[in-house]
């Protein structure tokens, strides 16, 4: 039993280890503690609901619960102690009434019930206790606890998509079944470091089911999206700026701030938004406001207007504009404003910070211009012929992928000079908010077709695979290895684990992973990534592009 909070789920995590005082990302030990017995509730009620499930038995609300708790521990969606209390308190109701249900069945005789299930308590105080005792630590075989680890990472990573694509009405009931899996597998003494092994790859494969699932909720609500300029100057007229990954929120947005005067910006993640057919035709959608998630401080600063923060991209706010910060979803932070989940049926209510918005000066101007994105796998692969005869003419000699996040640490530089250093006869791949290290740089294009192709937010990496699929088609190759493709991807929370995962499950190897290889892979796991995958880290940009040219 330890006071201290334990965290090491994402890049930036203190020395390159593990928090220990306070997250690096502002998280609080006390929340970082709940958050560790939220999960281990997780893993109770999914013993008790994927036995239910068998037996045909299947709960809406357990499944909902478990997504939006897993979602609710990413890093920067939640700081709000309150909000993990009430959690675990309906998480106590859920598991108590699921093994009632299953007793009733006679469906878990014989088995040995993890204590994960058994847990109950009612105060607080209780939660408090429990929750010194069953952190990250509490497994104390290194290897398995890495590997227990990295599968509870991927499945936080598939929860986030899985809500975006639920929200839209996109639902697999298999995906529920792999987390329920997956999460009671973590308890299970008796795996071996293989069994878990074949576990962490099978996550993968629900990471590739559930981002395409997401693609096609997005797509079919919105349209592809399209080659698309951005406009990142302002216009002058009162603003809300929107943050996060979640389209539906957008659209909700939108079309309540219709005719209100009050325009919309988008911020980090959710610039790909300005890429879909439907939400052009609104024309008080003004562009994207800012770069990366991490600068939010001074951009809000000068923004004026009120920022609704829909996913995990809140850092905590500065006291002079806190007042201007709007949640939503999973998203919290104590003594914001939090917009509520609407009643089924009807839409999200924003009318308060539409009403905030009109009393607010306008966007301080910060930059002017456009930044070119949407090159999603339907409008790279219509531009296929294009792309394979720009390649047996020499033209393009490799692409590379530089997907994934963007964080605060300087050495994420990296990527800004790397991309700079690209030879011209290169082009780049992205997909979320790593992008903004390079995406306003002047690359210029190949025979018209950009150096930087954005396919989107992080769940668009599906794309990239699904275009790197069709290339190995189309040139008849045997191997996705064999292409002339790159993968240099930067890392910070858990849905770039799911996407790591996802690569690997389709079989693409000699990845390199930066700034930092994650602290929660043991030697011996890296080890086998090492042999099994090739993944690597990287260096310096003049070694790591010998490296990757073959000089």
């Amino acid at each position: 039993m330890t006071d201290k909070m334990f965290c090491y789920q994402c890049q930036e995590t203190a020395k390159g280890s593990g928090c220990t005082v306070r997250g690096v990302c502002g998280k609080t030990d006390d929340v970082a503690r709940l958050q560790d017995l939220l999960i281990y509730l997780l893993k109770g009620i999914s013993f008790y609901s994927s036995k239910l499930r068998k037996l045909g038995a299947v709960s809406e609300g357990v499944d909902k619960f478990l997504l939006d708790s897993l979602f609710s521990t990413i890093t920067n969606a939640n700081f709000d102690r309150s909000d993990f209390v009430v959690r675990i308190e309906k998480g106590l109701k859920l598991k108590g009434e699921a093994k009632e249900m299953l007793e009733k069945a006679g469906g878990d005789r014989g088995k040995k019930v993890p204590e994960a299930a058994i847990w109950q308590a009612d105060t607080e105080e209780e939660f408090e206790e429990k929750a010194r005792e069953v952190g990250v630590l509490s497994t104390k075989d290194d290897d398995v606890r890495s590997l227990r680890e990295l599968i509870i990472y991927g499945v936080k990573g598939i929860a986030a998509y899985a809500i975006h694509a639920q929200n839209l009405g996109h639902e697999n009931e298999k995906i529920i079944e792999f987390i329920e899996k997956a999460l009671s597998a973590t308890t299970d003494d008796s795996l071996s470091a293989d069994d878990l092994v074949g576990l962490v790859l099978e996550c993968g494969k629900f990471g590739v089911e559930t981002m395409a699932l997401l693609d096609k909720a997005n797509t079919s609500s919105y349209g592809s999206p399209e080659i698309t300029k951005v406009n990142i100057g302002v216009r002058n007229n009162p603003a809300i700026l929107i943050s996060g990954h979640d389209l539906k929120d957008m659209e909700e947005l939108l079309k309540q701030t219709e005719g209100s005067g009050v325009d919309v910006y988008t911020h980090g993640e959710m610039l790909p938004a300005n890429y879909y057919p439907t939400f052009k035709k609104y024309s008080h959608f003004v562009g994207n406001y800012g770069n990366s998630w991490w600068k939010q401080k001074e951009e809000i600063e000068s923004f004026n207007g009120p920022v609704l923060f829909t996913t995990n991209c809140i850092v905590p706010p500065k006291d002079s504009y806190k007042d201007r910060v709007y949640t939503t979803g999973v998203v919290g932070f104590p003594g914001v404003k939090h917009i509520p989940e609407a009643e089924e049926g009807k839409e999200k209510d924003f009318s308060k910070i539409i009403t905030h918005a009109k009393k607010c000066k306008p966007p301080v101007e910060i930059e002017k211009g456009e930044i070119i994105g949407g090159f999603a796998h339907d409008t790279v692969i219509g531009l296929a012929d294009k792309v394979v005869d720009a390649v047996k003419s020499g033209a393009v000699k490799r692409f590379f992928v530089m997907a994934g996040c963007d964080g605060r640490m300087k050495s994420r530089e990296y990527y800004t000079e790397f991309a700079r250093a690209l030879p011209k006869d290169t082009i780049i791949l992205t997909a979320g908010c790593a992008k903004y290290r390079y995406n306003k740089l002047d690359l210029g294009d190949i025979g018209g077709i950009p150096r930087v192709l954005d396919a989107g937010q992080c769940n668009d990496s599906y794309s990239l695979a699904a275009i790197a699929l069709k290339l190995k088609e189309v040139f008849g190759l045997d191997d996705i290895n064999k292409l002339p493709i790159s993968y240099n991807i930067a890392w910070y929370e858990q849905k770039a684990v799911i996407v790591l995962l996802a690569l690997l499950y389709l079989g693409i190897k000699n990845i390199h992973l930066g700034p930092t290889l994650p602290a929660f892979l043991s030697p011996n796991v890296v080890k086998v990534l090492v042999e099994k995958f090739e993944i690597a880290g990287i260096t310096d940009v003049k070694n790591d592009l010998k490296i990757f040219l073959g000089e």
